[in-house]
C-alpha cells in the first residue's frame, strides 16, 4: 500500500496535491488499522458525552431559576406572602382582583397517602392560570412556552366544581409503580382523588396540582392562601386609566408596582406591614446562589471525566503516530516536506475531534435527559426549585468543540513537532523514542511535584471554595503526572529480587511497556483517586449526619400544625397522661446585618426554642465560656456553621436582626447544622417574646411513653390535622438519609461513569499494546515458550502495573478526600465533617480496577495469541 501510493508523489507538485496524498495515505492506514481510529474517537466521544451531559443539566436548571413561573401559567412579576406565618387571608386576593390586578392565588402543602408517603400538593385558580398562559403565548408565539397549553385532557368544569381530581406530570406517573393508566386514583389525607395525567411541558415536576377549591379542604386551609402571584399592575382603585395600564405594566418598575399594591390593600383595610413582597428576579437569583455549590460540584465531576476521556484520546493519537513513524519517515524520504506532513496530521486530528464531538454531543444530550430527573428530585427536596423540561443549544456543541480542540492540540502539538524534527536516519529507531519518554516522564514528575508544592502553600490561604476547587483540580491533574516515574522506580527496585530467565525478561519488558501504557494508567489513576475521594466524602458525611440526627432529634414526635390549630393541639397534649414533655419552636424569615459591614443584608431563618430543647440538641462548634448565662439574658445569639463560614462571622461579632427592631446582639456560639440550606440564627425564647414576634410556635415536639400511633390518631381525629404534618423521630431519620442518598446519587453516578471511561481506556490501550507486541510474543513462542506461559507473563505484567497504580491511588485518593471534606465541602456548604476511612470501599475500588485489567488484557491477549505464528512474525517487517 505504501509503495504504490508513494509512486504518485512526483506528480503532486502543488501543496494541495501533496496534502491530498498525505491524507489519502492516512485514510488507508486507518482503513487497515481501524482500532487506532476507534480509540481516538472513543476517547473524545466519552469525554464530550459526560461534559455535555452535565453541562446541559446544569444550564437547564439555571435557566429554570431565571424563568420561575406559576404552574400552568406564565412568569409572575412578584409574589405576596406573610412575613411570619405560612399563610395569608384570601381577602387580600379578592381585594387585588377587584382592583384590576392580574393575580393568581396559590396554596402549597404536604399530604400523605395510605402508605405514609408524602406528596407535595400545589393549587391555584386553574382557569386564571391557563388564561394568563394563553395571553402570554398570544403575545410571544416564539417563546419556549408557546406550546398548545390548552390540553383537552384537563376537565376544567369538573375541577372548578371541586371534584376530587388532581393533575400529575407524565414522568411522575411513570415513577409510580401502582399507577398504570391516566384514570388511576390515589388517597391523600383520607380523600380519594382521581389522577389526570398531563404533559411534562407544564413543569409540574414531582408535585401534584389541584384547583384551589379542592386544595383548601384537602390541606385544611379554608379561607387561607400560601401566597399570591402578581403578574401586572391594575387600574381601578389605583387611579390609573385603563388605556394607560398596559404602558405602566411594561415600563413601571417593581418598586412602583409594590407601592401600587400597598396603596390598594391599605384602602381595603388590610395591614400590609405583615406582608412580604418578593420580586421574581430576586427569587431566581436567590435560587441560583443557593444551588451554586451543588452545580459547581457537578461541573467539577464532568471536567474530571472530560480529562480522563482526553487521556484516552491522547493515548490513541500517540499510539497511532508511533505505529506510523516508519511510514512518516518514508513519506519524507520520498520528497514530501515536513510542513505538508504536519498540516495533514493537523487536519486528521481536527477531523477526528469533530466527528468525536458530534457523537459525544448527541450521546451527551441523551445522558442529560437521564440525569435531569435525578437533579430535579434533589433540587426540589433540598431547595424547593422546580426544573423545567430540558432544551439544548447549538452553542454548547461549539463550546465543547473548541475546548476539545484546544486540549487535543495542546497535548498533541509537542509530540507532532518532536516527530517532525526527528532526523530521518533515526526516525524509525526505538532507542531515541525510549530516551525521549524517559526525559518526558522526568519532566512530568518535576512539574507535578512543583504543582503539588504550590497547591500545598496556596491551600493555607484560600477561603473561597471556588479557589479551593481550582487548586483541587490542579492537584487532580498533578497526581497522574507522578505515576510513570513512580512505575519506573518500582520496577527498578523489584528487578534484583526476581529469578533469571523469563522472569527477568518479563521485568525488563515491563520497563518498555510503561511508556505506551502510561496515559491509560494515568487515566485509571485519576478515576481511582476520584472514586476513593468521593467514597470517603459520602461515607464520612453519612456517619456525621447520622450522629448529628441522633443528637438533634431528642423528642419522639414532631408536629407542624396550622397556626389556628396550635391552641387546640397544646390543650390536647396537656390532657394526655402519656405525654412526658412538650417542646416548642418558633421560626420566621429575617435579615442579619453585620455592624462591621452594614451594607450586607443576609437572609436567614430566625429561630427560637425552649431552653431545654436548646441545651439538649445544640452541638457547638465553638462558643464563649459564659455563653448560656449571656444567651439567657438576651445578649448573645448563636448562629449556624454555614452562616458563619459563608459570611465570615465569628465569636464576638456584633450583629442586628431586622425583626428585633435593630437590637444589637453578640455572636456567642456557632453550632453545627446539616439540615438547612439557608443560614440560621437562634435567640432565646424570652427575647423572642419581648420583641413582639409571633407568640404561637411553628412546630411542637413531644416526648411520649408508648406507641405513637394512638396519639397520632387522636390528633388527626380531634383537631383534624393530617398525618403528613406529624413526623416520628425514626421517620425523620429515614427521610433525611433518603434525601442524603438522592443528593449524592448523581455524584456517585458520574463517579462510576468516570471509572467506566477509565476502564474502557485501559481496554483500548491494552488492545493496541497487545497488537503492537505480536512480533515479540511470536519470537518467544519460537524459542519454546508455550502460549499459556506467554499469556501468564503478559497478565502478570499488566496486573503488576495496575496494582502499583492502585497503590499510588490509595494515599492520593485519601488526600483528595481530605481536601474535599476539610476544604471544599466546608467552604461551599459550611459543613464540618469528621473524616472516616472506608477500607471496604477502598478494597472494592481496587477489585474493580483489577477486574477491569483482567478483562482488558485477557480478551485481546487471547485473540492475538491464537493467531498463526507466521502472521505475528510478519508484523516485525511492517
Amino acid at each position: 500500500m505504501t509503495t504504490d501510493a508513494l509512486s504518485y508523489a512526483p506528480s503532486h507538485s502543488s501543496l494541495l496535491g501533496r496534502l491530498r496524498l498525505c491524507l489519502h495515505l492516512f485514510a488507508r492506514h486507518y482503513w487497515h488499522a481501524p482500532l487506532q481510529a476507534s480509540a481516538i474517537l472513543l476517547g473524545i466521544m466519552l469525554a464530550v458525552t459526560l461534559l455535555i451531559g452535565v453541562y446541559a443539566t446544569n444550564e437547564n436548571a439555571k435557566q429554570s431559576y431565571g424563568n420561575v413561573s406559576e404552574l400552568l401559567s406564565q412568569q409572575a412579576r412578584l409574589s405576596i406572602n406573610h412575613r411570619t406565618e405560612d399563610s395569608i387571608d384570601e381577602s387580600i386576593y379578592f381585594a387585588l382582583a377587584n382592583a384590576g390586578f392580574s393575580t393568581i392565588a396559590s396554596i402549597e402543602g404536604i399530604a400523605s397517602d395510605e402508605q405514609g408517603q408524602l406528596w407535595r400538593v400545589n393549587s391555584s385558580d386553574i382557569v386564571a392560570a391557563i388564561s394568563s398562559s394563553k395571553q402570554q403565548n398570544t403575545d410571544a408565539n416564539d417563546s419556549p412556552s408557546s406550546t398548545n397549553m390548552a390540553s383537552p385532557r384537563i376537565p376544567l368544569a369538573e375541577l372548578l366544581s371541586g371534584q376530587p381530581k388532581i393533575l400529575m406530570s407524565t414522568s411522575q406517573r411513570d415513577r409510580m409503580s401502582n399507577i398504570t393508566n391516566p384514570s388511576s386514583s390515589i388517597i391523600l389525607n383520607g380523600i380519594p382523588l382521581e389522577i389526570i395525567t398531563i404533559d411534562d411541558n407544564w413543569g409540574l415536576g414531582s408535585a401534584l396540582l389541584a384547583d384551589i377549591s379542592l386544595a383548601q379542604p384537602l390541606l385544611n386551609m379554608q379561607g387561607k392562601l400560601s401566597y399570591i402571584a402578581v403578574f401586572d399592575s391594575g387600574a381601578g382603585n389605583s387611579g390609573i386609566a385603563d388605556s394607560n395600564a398596559a404602558d405602566l405594566t411594561v415600563s413601571g418598575s417593581d418598586a412602583q408596582l409594590i407601592a401600587r399594591l400597598i396603596d390598594v390593600l391599605t384602602q381595603a383595610g388590610i395591614d400590609t406591614s405583615k406582608l412580604n413582597f418578593t420580586t421574581q428576579t430576586s427569587e431566581g437569583e436567590s435560587l441560583t446562589a443557593l444551588t451554586a455549590s451543588f452545580h459547581l460540584n457537578l461541573d467539577a465531576m464532568s471536567m474530571l471525566a472530560f480529562v480522563v476521556g482526553l487521556f484516552i484520546a491522547y493515548n490513541g493519537v500517540r499510539y497511532s503516530l508511533m505505529k506510523r513513524q516508519k511510514l512518516l519517515v518514508q513519506i519524507m524520504q520520498q520528497g514530501l516536506d515536513r510542513r505538508t506532513v504536519m498540516l495533514a496530521l493537523s487536519i486528521e486530528i481536527l477531523s477526528l475531534v469533530f466527528v468525536g464531538c458530534v457523537l459525544g454531543f448527541i450521546v451527551g444530550l441523551q445522558l442529560s435527559q437521564w440525569l435531569q430527573p435525578m437533579v430535579a428530585i434533589t433540587l426540589e427536596q433540598l431547595y424547593g426549585a422546580q426544573l423545567l423540561p430540558g432544551i439544548w443549544q447549538w452553542q454548547w456543541f461549539a463550546q465543547a468543540l473548541i475546548l476539545t480542540l484546544s486540549a487535543a492540540f495542546a497535548a498533541c502539538i509537542p509530540m507532532l513537532i518532536s516527530l517532525i524534527k526527528t532526523p530521518l536516519a533515526q526516525g524509525a529507531q526505538k532507542k531515541p523514542q525510549n530516551q525521549r519518554f524517559n526525559v518526558i516522564h522526568w519532566r512530568q514528575f518535576f512539574i507535578a511535584a512543583l504543582l503539588l508544592l504550590i497547591c500545598t502553600v496556596a491551600f493555607a490561604f484560600t477561603e473561597q471554595y471556588r479557589h479551593s476547587l481550582v487548586l483541587l483540580g490542579i492537584i487532580s491533574v498533578a497526581i497522574p503526572l507522578l505515576l510513570p516515574q513512580c512505575l519506573h522506580w518500582a520496577v527498578n527496585i523489584l528487578s534484583p529480587f526476581l529469578p533469571r530467565g523469563l522472569w527477568q525478561y518479563m521485568i525488563a519488558e515491563t520497563k518498555e511497556i510503561i511508556a505506551p501504557l502510561a496515559l491509560a494508567m494515568m487515566a485509571m489513576l485519576l478515576a481511582l483517586c476520584a472514586n476513593i475521594a468521593m467514597n470517603t466524602l459520602v461515607g464520612s458525611f453519612e456517619i456525621t449526619l447520622k450522629t448529628w440526627l441522633d443528637t438533634r432529634l431528642h423528642a419522639d414526635l414532631y408536629i407542624r400544625p396550622n397556626p389556628n390549630q396550635i391552641d387546640s393541639l397544646v390543650l390536647l397534649l396537656a390532657n394526655d397522661p402519656k405525654v412526658e414533655a412538650v417542646y416548642e419552636q418558633w421560626s420566621i424569615d429575617s435579615n442579619l446585618n453585620r455592624l462591621e459591614a452594614p451594607q450586607t443584608q443576609v437572609p436567614i431563618n430566625l429561630v427560637s426554642r425552649d431552653h431545654l430543647s436548646l441545651t439538649k440538641t445544640t452541638v457547638f462548634k465553638t462558643a464563649t465560656d459564659d455563653f448560656w448565662p449571656q444567651f439567657t439574658q438576651g445578649h448573645y445569639v448563636m448562629i449556624s456553621e454555614p452562616l458563619s463560614i459563608k459570611y465570615q462571622l465569628d465569636l464576638g461579632d456584633k450583629v442586628q436582626l431586622s425583626q428585633l427592631n435593630q437590637h444589637t446582639l453578640t455572636i456567642g456560639g456557632i453550632y453545627y447544622d446539616y439540615g438547612n440550606p439557608r443560614g440560621e440564627a437562634i435567640i432565646t425564647s424570652s427575647l423572642w417574646q419581648q420583641s413582639q414576634l409571633p407568640a404561637k410556635p411553628n412546630s411542637i415536639s413531644v416526648s411520649y411513653q408508648g406507641d405513637l400511633t394512638p396519639l397520632q390518631n387522636s390528633i388527626s381525629q380531634k383537631i383534624n390535622l393530617s398525618s403528613a404534618y406529624m413526623f416520628s423521630q425514626q421517620r425523620i431519620k429515614t427521610e433525611a438519609i433518603t434525601i442524603f442518598n438522592k443528593t449524592f446519587s448523581i455524584t456517585v453516578v458520574l463517579n462510576s461513569l468516570t471509572l467506566l471511561v477509565a476502564a474502557i481506556g485501559l481496554f483500548s490501550a491494552c488492545m493496541m499494546l497487545t497488537q503492537a507486541r505480536q512480533a515479540p510474543l511470536a519470537r518467544l513462542y519460537a524459542l519454546g515458550i508455550s502460549r499459556n506461559q506467554l499469556r501468564l507473563m503478559v497478565l502478570v505484567q499488566m496486573l503488576f502495573i495496575v496494582l502499583l497504580t492502585c497503590l499510588v491511588a490509595l494515599p492520593t485518593g485519601a488526600l483528595l478526600g481530605y481536601l474535599l471534606i476539610h476544604k471544599i465541602t466546608l467552604q461551599a456548604f459550611g459543613w464540618s465533617i469528621a473524616m472516616v476511612w472506608d477500607w471496604v470501599a477502598y478494597f472494592q475500588v481496587v477489585v474493580i480496577a483489577v477486574v477491569s485489567c483482567l478483562f482488558a488484557v485477557c480478551l485481546p491477549l487471547y485473540w492475538q495469541t491464537r493467531k498463526p505464528l507466521i502472521s505475528s512474525l510478519q508484523q516485525e517487517a511492517l
